[in-house]
């Protein structure tokens, strides 16, 4: 359903971070380029991270309410007090608003408010799906209840909604995803050492106990964790790793109504389809084969026990942190193992994140009424315009690349789609109905029409309107399915940018964010892509080769880095998202030369010439405290590397970077012409 996409959809500049963040407490404004956090203890030739951060680093120790601190989650901090203030205001009279969005959200935001109806109900808001799981007593039941389930948005089993046709883009159909784990990927099941075996053993414990808390006797209780386990265990064996979910081609397995029914005999895919409300799909797009290979022999021969263990876990884990305090508590007390936060962020901002969440149409149209004006959103386009015109002499100029390929490079480039601030038409939720109850009652309700959304684009005309992000998002994506590179206004702000600050500043930041999702379109991914986002090469054998050769020195470097232990970031899982980074760097350096160009040389500020202005921004962007626990899970899951090595990775390749700050061949910031990655 909805929550499970291609894992290359949406090539974004950061991983997971939304609108809804911060300290508790006042947010505090973020400005472009602060002095401040300079570190001139520190030699920018050895670690320019450290140079253009230390300051902050020393002074901003993490909040205990959060796992990661940075200028995003900061710039998130400020979007979150505009968003409350939305939300208070419609619920301080929900019935008086003259706009119906408002009026949802008024109620939406009341009823997560209310704690002492939460208390009230207990685990009784989960029990009709409890009863309904205890009363499976056949196999077919356990698909009718697994499409049920996804309907109402709890992630069983596997992921299903609709999807671009990778090689016919205008084409709507099927996608069916790998899913249906606790743990945060397939790796947490079979790693050996000590801190995965001890997380693998405080998460059955905590089956365990929310099972219990959720009425099941602790004998029985202790059994079904096992059960869940195995299950989750089998899937987990049979699901693909990061790295090979990086692969478009594998990934794509087109398959009719019979050929789905040759592929998993005992999952009738035609009474699934049916059960969602949305028979006749005809062609579906499966991303593992394998994984549904193993799911139809669950289907088929796990005891029931096993199964009924395992969707109750799976609905009672999905309710947990909107039931009481006793789910809540036990929610982030496990948690805590994976991600190291000391404290629960407060209530208010748990409801906030819930109504961007689920409901990011209504909100961030209210959001960008007060927020984001047509002169910013002009402001930012003529940016985008003015980096694609950099990129395009850049493409033109390549020695390594020949005129044929480069030809259909600027093909594509020319043919990017960029959505700028906000959605053009925006979601109708007319007929989503939010009411007072039980809080669980109305994230269903709105997963139910997410979800009937969803599916109800397959075979119809391709919506190139949507969008994958909610306008309040500090983030930034590139889709290839769309060619496509999207801007939500919830970034377009300091310290990215800023109508103030000078062109340095915006280019280090703004620019080089513009250019890394540019960048995307010609990634190892982005590149597989054609210009109306068809899973397609384009490439000449001889320049693909060479391409090749220069990602693999971008795969390699990353892969020395060390971040913890003996804990590297894996070249591999990153490669996109570094290569956009060197990407988005060189193109926004050259695009400020080209604004500089003519013009009366600006003077020193703050000690710093504009091409140090530059690259400081881009390092300050990337300042971050995090935990311990939270940076080793991003190493297994996430395809971005830690900040520091997002600064240090691509200026160690780009000799405008030494030049401006004087650093000199065998400094830890220059890379060797040998190992030099250069592409964009």
């Amino acid at each position: 359903m909805r929550r499970f996409s291609r894992s290359y959809v949406f090539l974004a500049v950061a991983a997971a971070i939304a609108a809804p963040a911060g300290a508790q407490g006042t947010y505090k404004q973020t400005t472009p380029l602060d002095p401040a956090n300079v570190d001139r203890t520190a030699n920018a030739c050895t670690d320019f991270y450290q140079f253009a951060n230390g300051g902050w680093l020393k002074s901003n120790p993490l909040p205990a309410a959060y796992s990661r601190w940075g200028s995003f989650e900061e710039l998130g901090e400020k979007n979150q007090a505009a968003l409350t203030k939305i939300l208070e205001s419609a619920a301080a009279s929900p019935a008086a608003a003259k706009d119906r969005n408002l009026t949802m959200l008024g109620t939406f935001y009341s009823n997560c408010m209310d704690s002492a109806a939460s208390e009230r109900y207990g685990a009784s808001p989960v029990q009709p799906e409890l009863r309904k799981i205890d009363a499976l007593n056949n196999r077919a039941a356990i698909q009718g209840e697994i499409a049920h389930l996804q309907l109402i948005g709890v992630p069983v089993a596997f992921g299903f909604g609709s999807t671009q046709d990778a090689k016919n883009s205008t084409s709507v159909i099927g996608g069916a995803f790998q899913g249906g784990l606790g743990l945060p990927d397939r790796d947490y099941y079979f790693k050996q050492d000590a801190q995965s075996v001890e997380i693998r053993k405080n998460y059955v414990a905590h089956v365990q106990k929310m099972l219990e808390l959720a009425g099941r006797p602790a004998a029985q209780a202790a059994s079904d964790a096992q059960r869940v386990m195995a299950i989750e265990t089998a899937l987990a064996g049979a699901a693909r790793t990061r790295i090979e979910l990086r692969d478009p081609e594998a990934n794509y397995n087109l398959r009719t109504s019979a050929q789905l029914a040759s592929m998993t005999p005992h999952f009738n895919w035609n009474k699934y389809f049916t059960d969602l409300g949305r028979p006749g799909i005809p062609t579906v797009d499966v991303q593992n084969p394998k994984f549904f290979n193993t799911l139809d022999s669950l289907v088929a021969n796990a005891p029931m026990a096993d199964w009924n263990a395992y969707l109750r876990w799976k609905t009672i884990n999905d309710a947990a942190p909107l039931l009481s305090s006793k789910f809540v508590n036990e929610d982030f007390a496990f948690s805590k193992t994976l991600s190291g936060a000391k404290e629960m962020l407060p209530r208010y901002k748990r409801c906030t994140r819930a109504a961007d969440g689920l409901l990011g149409d209504a909100l961030g149209q209210a959001y960008v009424a007060q927020n984001f004006t047509p002169t910013a959103k002009a402001r930012a386009l003529a940016m985008v315009h003015n980096l694609e015109a950099t990129f395009r002499d850049r493409i033109n100029s390549l020695t390594w690349m020949s005129a044929e390929t480069k030809q259909k490079a600027l093909v594509k480039l020319a043919a990017f789609t960029e959505k700028i601030g906000y959605p053009d038409k925006w979601r109708d939720y007319s007929t989503l109905t939010i009411a007072k109850g039980p809080f669980v009652n109305n994230m269903y309700a709105v997963n139910v029409y997410e979800n009937k959304r969803d599916l109800g684009m397959i075979a119809k005309p391709l919506d190139r309107t949507q969008w994958g992000m909610s306008p309040p998002t500090v983030n930034a994506y590139y889709n290839p399915a769309m060619n496509e590179i999207v801007f939500p206004a919830g970034i377009l702000q300091p310290p990215f940018f800023s109508p103030t600050a000078d062109d340095a500043v915006n280019y280090g930041g703004m620019g080089s964010v513009i250019g890394h999702e540019m960048s995307h379109g010609f990634d190892d991914q982005g590149a597989q892509f054609d210009p109306q986002g068809n899973l397609k090469n384009w490439w000449s054998d001889a320049d693909l080769a060479a391409f090749k050769q220069k990602t693999g020195l971008v795969s390699t470097q990353f892969d020395d880095y060390l971040v913890l232990d003996s804990v590297h970031v894996q070249g591999k899982l990153t490669l996109g998202e570094n290569i956009g980074d060197l990407g988005g760097l060189n193109i926004a350096y050259a695009a400020l030369e080209k604004a500089l160009a003519g013009k009366p040389r600006p003077g020193l500020i703050d000690g710093f010439t504009p091409e140090q202005r530059f690259f400081l921004a881009w390092a300050q962007i990337w300042r971050q405290n995090i935990t311990p626990q939270n940076q080793k899970q991003r190493i297994l899951t996430d395809p971005h590397a830690p900040g520091r090595w997002r600064v240090n990775g691509p200026m160690s390749n780009i000799p405008e970077f030494a030049a401006a700050f004087g650093c000199k061949a065998g400094d830890p910031m220059v890379r060797s012409d040998a190992v030099r990655a250069v592409i964009w």
